[in-house]
């Protein structure tokens, strides 16, 4: 899962990025208002986090213009700010939490992961498709309840497809998904031929149906059709 860190504060940024990268998401920082608006209308993200106070803008015109343009991302304000009056403003803009500093990362965790399952999920703690279970606590994955081991990318491949189901995907997507900023220094995307290969022939080899379907030209779909 990929997400948007909006936040001045250094040392605090560094250590939620630490964190959330240690749980294996792609985090992605923004320092200032302008970057974190460029990177909002360039990239797809699971959840972005904002903090209110930013020395070139104020963080609910994020909170806006991710509502305006992605209202599928998910959204959480972290703020030192505490007022009843702000957090109320915040969710009434559309954030889907509030999160008072100073707070624990562990407590942030829990609420991206709510917020990416009500999002993408129906608020699941299992993730469901077809004969595929994923267990996201446990980073397990079961076809038919038999265990399938996944190097890190294909299980966030897999969670990703998941999420989009019945969507085209193109390469460039998927690789943004999974690599983050990297994806924009790479020459090509053909190595995700491999990873979507491996994928499918790890989920076949279970019995699983073929759910990923390659669309000439442009990228993969998973669906059951």
């Amino acid at each position: 899962m990929k997400l948007l860190l909006i936040e001045d504060e250094k040392a605090l940024a560094t250590s939620i990025q630490n964190y959330f990268q240690r749980e294996n998401f792609i985090c992605e920082w923004a320092a200032d208002y302008r970057t974190a608006v460029e990177k909002i209308n360039i990239y797809r993200y699971d959840c972005v986090l904002i903090d209110l106070m930013l020395p070139d803008g104020d963080g609910l015109d994020a909170v806006r213009e991710l509502k305006r343009n992605y209202p599928e991302t998910g959204i959480i304000i972290i703020s030192a700010k505490n007022s009843l009056d702000d957090r109320i403003t915040g969710l009434n803009l559309g954030s889907d939490d509030y999160l008072t500093k100073p707070f624990h990362l562990s407590e942030l965790n829990a609420r991206v992961q709510a917020v990416i399952r009500r999002r993408n999920f129906q608020g699941s703690q299992q993730i469901r498709f077809g004969k595929i279970q994923i267990e996201p606590q446990e980073h397990l994955v079961l076809v038919d309840g038999h265990e399938i081991i996944l190097t890190r990318k294909e299980y966030d491949l897999l969670v990703y497809l998941i999420a989009n189901k019945n969507r085209v995907l193109t390469k460039e997507s998927i690789a943004e998904h999974l690599w983050g900023d990297d994806a924009d220094l790479m020459d090509n995307f053909d190595f995700i031929y491999t990873h979507i290969k491996n994928l499918r022939k790890k989920l076949m080899d279970k019995g699983c149906p073929d759910y990923l379907k390659s669309i000439y030209g442009v990228g993969y779909k998973f669906s059951e059709q």
